[in-house]
């Protein structure tokens, strides 16, 4: 199994470097790929502010790039769960950083947005201090 960055999914997504979209098409094509969750973060990001996807669109490239059968997630419920919070309007980043605080009573934060999406979710509480 291998490994991926980034920018070969971002190639992989986007298809705007045809160079590097085909060799990222036969990475994905050819090998099991582990995609650790800084990575899905930080492409989320990516995706976001330097290709203008909506948050729809974010996550029906996740969800098609995840389904793939040689895709592995470090936790496939992890990101499921940050996916459909995303769906109810969390910002990705928040859904993904309460889904790693299950076990936790309280996420201390200072985004106010954050705290209201979150009310009632889960039993992990997010609090402004």
């Amino acid at each position: 199994m291998i490994s991926v960055d980034t920018n070969i999914i971002i190639r992989f997504l986007t298809h705007d470097d045809e160079r590097q979209y085909k060799k990222s098409f036969s990475i994905f094509n050819s090998q099991d790929v582990f995609i650790p969750d800084t990575v899905i973060l930080e492409t989320e990001w990516v995706l976001r502010y330097a290709y203008s996807f909506s948050p729809e669109d974010i996550r029906h490239a996740f969800i098609s790039l995840f389904g793939l059968k040689n895709v592995h997630l470090s936790n496939p419920t992890f990101i499921s769960q940050a996916l459909e919070w995303h769906k109810q309007g969390m910002d990705f980043s928040d859904a993904l950083h309460l889904t790693h605080c299950q076990q936790y009573e309280k996420l201390y934060t200072f985004d106010k947005k954050f705290s209201l999406t979150a009310k009632d979710l889960t039993h992990c509480l997010v609090v402004l201090p």
